[in-house]
């Protein structure tokens, strides 16, 4: 199994943390965000791990070396300019000749990757969406009405999104729907195969799953990190 995992990103809404460590190496218990996602991807069977970085790409490659200390490869891939989500992985495409994961790098997650990988191969599509249900409070009440009358007051009810949770399977065919040299995001990869009526295979997440996006959120993780040491 080969993974490719997005962190170039510049973490602003993670600042000031940021501004010293890239986001994927910021740390929860005793390991960064990142050694949580190779050791996860070396359990579940992976040999090859390739780092699409950007920021502070330096700090990452000393880090974390050959890979060789996790039991597997690290390949990194550096990016000339940024070119989103879906770009970086067209840059490997000489690479990745196998079906491959693909995830980002502020993605913390107890999904069991083989299970992932698995469903996507039995799959008839070239993309495989991981997606998560999210209960989101609302934060006003929601009024029912009659014509003129209030008939109802629901109040701050909660909304339940499906959402993409950052992590995919593809096959090497997609990299025919990804342009090169271009900045392109997966979200523009799965417009452009529904446009043209390619099939998207979807896996509901259930498992613990957490974007570290912002600061909060962050906290939370660590939170949670810090109860189970």
């Amino acid at each position: 199994m080969e993974a490719v995992i997005l962190a170039g990103g510049l973490g602003q809404r993670l600042r000031p943390f940021t501004e010293v460590l890239p986001k994927p190496l910021l740390p929860l218990g005793d390991r960064s965000i990142l050694e949580h996602q190779i050791v996860g991807l070396r359990e579940a069977g992976a040999t090859n791990v390739y780092l699409a970085t950007n920021y502070l790409s330096h700090i990452i490659e000393a880090y974390l070396g050959d890979g060789s200390r996790f039991g597997l490869n690290v390949h990194i891939s550096k990016e000339a300019e940024p070119l989103g989500t879906a770009g970086p992985i067209k840059l490997l495409q000489s690479k990745l000749k196998a079906p491959f994961l693909v995830m980002n790098g502020d993605i913390v997650t107890q999904l069991n990757f083989r299970t992932f990988y698995d469903f996507g191969a039995a799959q008839d599509s070239l993309l495989t969406v991981g997606t998560k249900l999210i209960t989101t409070p609302f934060r006003f009440g929601n009024v029912k009405t009659n014509g003129s009358y209030i008939v109802g007051v629901e109040e701050k009810p909660d909304f339940t999104l499906e959402i993409l949770a950052g992590i995919y399977y593809m096959k090497p065919g997609i990299m025919d729907f990804i342009p090169d040299n271009t900045y392109f995001g997966i979200d523009s990869l799965i417009k452009t195969l529904l446009d043209r009526q390619c099939k998207i295979s979807r896996f509901l997440i259930e498992d613990y799953w957490l974007d570290i996006g912002q600061v909060e959120d962050y906290s939370k993780a660590r939170e949670r990190f810090q109860q189970s040491a």
